[in-house]
């Protein structure tokens, strides 16, 4: 897993290349996706407080979860797809792609390591969030006439949960990924919206 604890800035869009969409309803499902990563971001440390018992697994600690990037491959955590400022070797439509097959992972990281979980009512509602996301990213896509295809991520993990521990620990970096690549998302939603015109209010 490349990337844990914390995302790169990713550069905001300078108006010179990118890709603009003429479908009104994009504009609905660019503010509806706004929405709820949002609404992701703001339910991880909740869950991960309700799933994570181990003191040693620290959400925000950048240190400590550099120092189990091991575990990651250990255990087959993939690492999210990348995201990036919208230019020509990077277009709407692989932009768009990207941030589907990263929530398609999660999602699926997710559900390896929720039915050896204790308290898992928290993380039922975010994967339903992520669900919703998802959805309204595969809208995006055919406004933009691109083919969507859904399919499972080939993952090994659910067979190499072999304690609590390994299983506290994916469910720790499944989050700790989670929460980089959303913020990936957010500056890409803006970034999106910048180059169609909408006006962003996230903040973040």
């Amino acid at each position: 897993m490349a990337r844990v604890g914390y995302s790169a800035p990713l550069m905001e869009y300078s108006g010179e290349t990118g890709q603009l969409v003429e479908d009104p309803e994009f504009h609905i499902f660019v503010e509806n996706s706004q929405n709820l990563i949002k609404k992701v971001l703001e339910a991880i440390p909740g869950t991960h407080k309700s799933c994570i018992h181990s003191e040693t697994l620290i959400l925000n600690s950048t240190t400590e979860n550099r120092k189990l990037q091991y575990m990651a491959t250990n255990l087959g955590i993939p690492s999210a797809p990348t995201l990036k400022a919208l230019a020509e070797d990077f277009t709407l439509e692989t932009c768009l792609r990207h941030m589907s097959e990263g929530l398609q992972l999660h999602q699926d990281l997710l559900k390896a390591v929720q039915p050896r979980l204790a308290n898992t009512e928290n993380l039922t509602a975010l994967m339903t969030d992520i669900r919703d996301l998802g959805i309204q990213i595969n809208k995006m896509l055919r406004a933009v006439q691109a083919e969507v295809t859904l399919q499972p991520t080939v993952t090994s993990l659910a067979s190499r949960l072999t304690g609590d521990y390994q299983v506290q620990v994916a469910a720790h970096l499944t989050l700790v990924q989670l929460q980089s690549f959303g913020q990936d998302i957010v500056r890409s939603l803006r970034n999106i919206a910048l180059v169609n015109g909408d006006r962003d209010d996230s903040g973040l």
